[in-house]
């Protein structure tokens, strides 16, 4: 085992008492399965998966068809077991208390062979008094019950009426009767998810021990006062004082770079407390706001609070401590019924530019710090400045939130509750009031956190009746739902958190909903509130299918992930569109055949005959369907900001659906598990550029600013058009340049919707200004004048960077060219684009040591000309 004593405080001098010490579980213990057939190690913070596969007695859980194949393991009960020392003396603190941060999920904990209680919430920290049950050695187990037969018994329990969905939908693969057990839900499977419903400790377990008093939270939340036009910082603490007599003392806080500190006199009476203090901040001194990506900067100010208590007791903490406001805006619009539905932060309006983050891994013990930082520097990269953090996975690590505290990165924040209704018995509602309270507390202090929202997508379910619930029942259900989101979990909000707003669920109409009693009659209003939005079968180059709403935060297409990706957990049977692998790994139903049939809309299918290269090519042509699809909405939402037509727009948000995925396979995502960028992604920093031209036809009227038209034979520009000198104010859309196409086709003689494609950017005084966009005139099945390309490439290495300078063999356009390193992290500054010139130089950003002669080896280009 692996020793980890922390003391709180060294700061003491003679006579002076430091806070206790924290001892750490960390480390080697034992599982063994319920009929104790198998006993092995395993670490902490870890799962029952991971230790067998790490004692080679299951492969990867993600091979092939093993979601399946190792249903067992999350079948059986598992217990967790150690034994360890205390490396100090006991009889010298008068409390001590064994916590865990986080088991997962139902268990009975057993200390020195003495049960001191039980855990039944993944979401919650535990924390249990063993003063009188501690030894010099102990031993310590978690008997574990199996997630899947606990949500069983809790379902049959509640013989009242019933609380659907019951069980997911075969395609799924996955376990039932989730919505019963307080647990990542869709650990029991999604539609882009596998079923593992693991068990085990998932963060830290410690001993921690004290005298006097002890502080178990400290929350730092800066307010803005208009009235005064003066900040100032609601301080919370609470303590656990063991003391019988009151403790007196003093607490001091500075922040030296803001010129303030502050002392105030405090008194603890035995039991829980909760001190709040308001420290004034200087109106003479300039106070610098934290701000999104792409708006300013992300300052914070180092800030120290002291708690110097009788008995020589002193406490020292240190944080990090960001200003800023968030005001969710909703208000008559002009010219439209309803209501506006944005983000002001620091009092200027956002638009939320980004996607919605799930779980990165089925097990948590895998998501490393790296990893993080990986895949939330992509989110950044791609100029976005918000993610989701949807409500069927997991409140995320703390690591999580300061990284995006640090990036920028604007977090909606769900609470753990999706799709499904819930039961609100008392031991169930008890369970959650502690989750909330335990989470509002620890997230409050990030300023990237900026709205709370208490679930996903259940008022659309109830009001739409997605699960074909009994009519005469609703009123029974309506009344669950008031229970849980609106009287449970946003009056905790509301007196925990001042500092942002709560909405009940997403999609939510916002005030409207509350006024309609939290269920709204028409939850697919786009005059009020945010919107998700999914259409498979209407052609997504069309943009008129997608709604003019106020703000939408989740819409999105499938792709498959890269071959590279799956070829991991796969082998060459699988390797086929068709394959019974390529079947199984599909969660969403009739997935495989959404996306052939979005791809045939404007592309041919693939005409290569080894079945390989074909599984290759459809892979590929998925990405650039879904790329394709998506940067039409988006831009579509992106110009809907500033206009109001036939009532509706003033669009202020774009979150797609998804980020990053859990597992390999089919998904909405744009990062592949693990990191590698999909071509959505790529695009996705194009369509979220700070300054970006968007093009688009209306009734046979061409808009967009600065136009080249290009053969699709020919690299040089047939014609080019200059708009007038413009000015686009920051966070508004203007039309630039319009001109109906025919006019524009006349102008290019030799044009036609066939034979040429739009391109277009936006300059000052010659200078390019913004990513090169464009235009196709028609579907490019139908386009004439492809010609297929040998690119060639030369790599040459520049620092940490690597240079691909590539060279066509033809002096036509090429469309979607791939660049493609098979499993070496990184990713290229650009790609996915119309090479619309003889050379061009692509830079590649490794994410980890590689060289030239890797990089040659494992690099392969694909085209749109090469699939036929």
């Amino acid at each position: 085992m692996h020793l980890h004593l922390l003391f709180l405080l060294a700061l003491c001098g003679a006579g002076c008492m430091a806070a206790g010490p924290s001892y750490s579980l960390r480390g080697s213990w034992r599982v063994s399965n319920g009929n104790s057939s198998l006993e092995l190690p395993a670490t902490v913070p870890g799962y029952v998966h991971s230790a067998l596969q790490q004692h080679g007695l299951i492969q990867d859980p993600y091979y092939r068809f093993n979601d399946l194949n190792y249903r067992w393991i999350s079948l059986d009960n598992w217990t967790y077991s150690t034994e360890f020392k205390i490396p100090f003396n006991r009889s010298e603190w008068q409390k001590v208390k064994l916590i865990f941060d986080g088991v997962d999920t139902v268990a009975e904990i057993l200390f020195n062979n003495v049960t001191i209680g039980k855990t039944d919430n993944m979401f919650t920290r535990y924390s249990f008094d063993v003063t009188n049950v501690v030894k010099d050695v102990n031993s310590l187990k978690l008997r574990f019950q199996s997630a899947v037969q606990y949500a069983e018994c809790q379902s049959k329990a509640h013989t009242q009426y019933r609380v659907p969905p019951e069980c997911p939908p075969v395609e799924q693969k996955g376990e039932c009767h989730v919505n019963f057990i307080r647990k990542e839900q869709c650990s029991f499977s999604w539609d882009w998810g596998p079923s593992f419903p693991s068990q085990g400790i998932w963060k830290d377990v410690r001993i921690e021990a004290y005298n006097i008093a002890h502080l178990d939270h400290l929350t730092f939340l800066p307010l803005y006062d208009n009235t005064s036009q003066a900040w100032t910082i609601e301080i919370e603490a609470s303590f656990d004082v063991v003391s019988t007599k009151p403790v007196g003392g003093q607490v001091t806080i500075a922040i030296p770079e803001l010129k303030t500190q502050q002392a105030n006199h405090i008194e603890l009476q035995h039991g829980q407390r909760i001190v709040k203090l308001l420290v004034k901040i200087r109106k003479d001194v300039t106070v610098e706001t934290w701000w999104p990506h792409g708006h300013g900067n992300q300052t914070g100010y180092n800030t120290t609070i002291l708690f110097a208590l009788d008995g020589g007791l002193k406490i020292e903490k240190a944080a990090k401590v960001y200003f800023r406001t968030v005001q969710l805006i909703e208000e008559p619009i002009t010219g439209s019924p309803g209501l506006s539905f944005y983000f002001k932060i620091n009092g200027l309006p956002i638009f939320l530019k980004g996607s919605n983050w799930i779980p990165a891994d089925s097990f948590q013990d895998k998501v490393t710090s790296e990893l993080l930082q990986l895949l939330l520097q992509s989110a950044v990269d791609a100029n976005m400045n918000t993610l989701r953090v949807w409500g069927g996975g997991i409140y995320e690590q703390d690591e999580f939130y300061a990284l995006c505290d640090e990036l920028g990165i604007m977090v909606w924040q769900d609470f753990m509750f999706a799709s499904a209704l819930y039961p609100t018995e008392p031991g169930f509602l008890e369970s959650v009031r502690k989750e909330v309270t335990y989470q509002v507390r620890r997230l409050k202090s990030h300023p990237s956190v900026i709205i709370w929202s208490g679930n996903n997508e259940n008022e659309v379910a109830l009001r739409v009746n997605w699960f074909h619930v009994n009519p005469r029942d609703l009123g029974t259900y309506i009344n669950d739902y008031v229970t849980l989101y609106v009287k449970t979990i946003r009056e905790i909000v509301l007196s925990e958190d001042r500092s942002r707003p709560f909405i009940a669920s997403s999609p939510t109409n916002g005030v409207k909903t509350m006024t309609e009693g939290w269920i709204s009659k028409d939850p697919y209003s786009t005059q009020y509130g945010d919107m998700h939005f999914y259409d498979y079968f209407s052609d997504c180059w069309d943009w008129k299918v997608f709604p003019k709403a106020r703000l939408v935060s989740e819409y999105g297409y499938q792709s498959w992930p890269s071959f590279s990706t799956l070829q991991k957990v796969s082998r060459q049977e699988d390797w086929s569109y068709s394959s019974r692998f390529s079947l199984h790994r599909q969660h969403h139903g009739n997935g495989n055949n959404e996306m052939l049939h979005q791809v045939q809309l404007h592309f041919q299918l693939p005409q290569r005959r080894d079945p390989v290269r074909a599984f290759k090519d459809t892979i590929y042509l998925t990405q650039v369907m879904q790329a394709q699809c998506i940067k039409t909405e988006t831009e579509f939402y992106l110009r809907s900001r500033s206009e109001i037509v036939n009532g509706e727009g003033h669009t202020m948000g774009a979150l797609y659906w998804q980020l990053n995925d859990i597992w390999q396979a089919p998904s909405w995502a744009s990062l592949e598990y693990g990191g590698k960028w999909k071509m959505l992604h790529y695009f996705a920093q194009r369509f979220f550029a700070p300054l970006l031209p968007v093009g688009f036809e209306d009734e046979g009227v061409f808009y967009v600013y600065g136009v080249r038209l290009h053969r699709w034979s020919s690299q040089k520009p047939l014609c080019t058009f200059v708009s007038l000198s413009a000015v686009i104010k920051a966070g508004e859309a203007m039309v630039l340049f319009q001109m109906p196409v025919s006019k524009l086709l006349k102008r290019c003689k030799e044009c036609t919707r066939d034979t040429c494609v739009v391109s277009f950017y936006l300059s000052t005084d010659n200078e390019l200004f913004s990513p090169t966009n464009y235009h196709f005139l028609s579907s490019l099945k139908d386009a004439k004048g492809m010609v297929k390309a040998n690119i060639t490439v030369s790599i040459s290495q520049k620092g940490d960077l690597f240079v691909f300078d590539l060279k066509s063999s033809t002096s036509a356009i090429t469309p979607f060219v791939w660049l493609d390193v098979g499993s070496i992290p990184g990713r290229f500054s650009d790609n996915g684009f119309l090479m619309i010139k003889k050379e061009l130089s692509v830079l590649f950003y490794p994410w980890k040591p590689t060289s030239k002669s890797e990089l040659q080896q494992a690099f392969s280009v694909t085209s749109l000309t090469d699939l036929y």
